[in-house]
């Protein structure tokens, strides 16, 4: 199994194989959390403006998401998994737009199979491919705001990758990301409407959870479809 590791939407869009996208903070972890939740569906979607179109045709939609870690004012929410315990997600549908994740899943159209990437359900992740045996496996860092490179995404391809190669990784992962740049917002009094510090708690929970999440392009709208392992 060869594992080659990309970045961005770039990396996404040169995915082959099975293609891992990461983000951690937040959108992949609110996606695990909505389907534990009982979350029916969630339509990633790139382009804001589709997914406001999308909101429109389908009014019974949850709109969760963000631009610049903050939800749009228009949207019903935004992309924290502790604050999705506003709602009864049995049976709901998610429509899903962020800054970096859902633009890696919705750009990595060459790769073979799409999971989402995130610690809380790595070892579900590892399990699958390991079960599916590919030639070749893309892990793709989506970074902050498909931009920059970021602690939790690339700790995230690290124990990834580790775990495929039947290695442990020995980093304390919670100890680490608190001191991650992009974890500071989860401890600032002024980000509580939008990223309160449970949210830190609930995306560094490794291996909570026993599901992929796969993508599934041809469904329309394209939709995350949960796959218990």
């Amino acid at each position: 199994m060869q594992i080659a590791v990309g970045d961005f939407v770039e990396g996404a869009r040169s995915a082959r194989g099975i293609a891992v996208i990461i983000d951690v903070f937040r959108a992949f972890s609110l996606a695990a959390h909505a389907f534990a939740a009982g979350a029916k569906a969630i339509y990633p979607i790139a382009d804001i403006e589709q997914a406001r179109a999308l909101k429109r045709a389908m009014p019974h939609c949850l709109l969760l998401g963000e631009r610049h870690a903050v939800p749009p004012p228009d949207f019903d929410g935004g992309n924290s998994p502790a604050l999705l315990n506003r709602w009864n997600l049995q049976g709901r549908e998610i429509i899903h737009t962020t800054h970096a994740g859902t633009q890696g899943l919705m750009n990595a159209t060459q790769a073979d199979e799409v999971l989402t990437g995130a610690l809380v359900n790595a070892a579900a992740i590892v399990h699958y491919i390991r079960q599916r045996n590919p030639a070749t496996v893309t892990l793709v860092r989506m970074g902050s705001e498909a931009t920059q490179r970021c602690e939790e995404d690339d700790l995230c391809a690290e124990l990834l990758a580790a775990r495929l190669h039947g290695q442990a990784l020995a980093d304390d992962i919670r100890l680490r990301l608190r001191q991650a740049p992009a974890a500071r917002k989860f401890f600032d009094p002024a980000c509580a409407d939008y990223a309160p510090s449970g949210d830190f708690d609930l995306c560094t929970q490794v291996d909570r959870f026993d599901f992929v999440l796969r993508l599934e392009p041809a469904a329309q709208p394209a939709q995350l479809r949960r796959i218990d392992v």
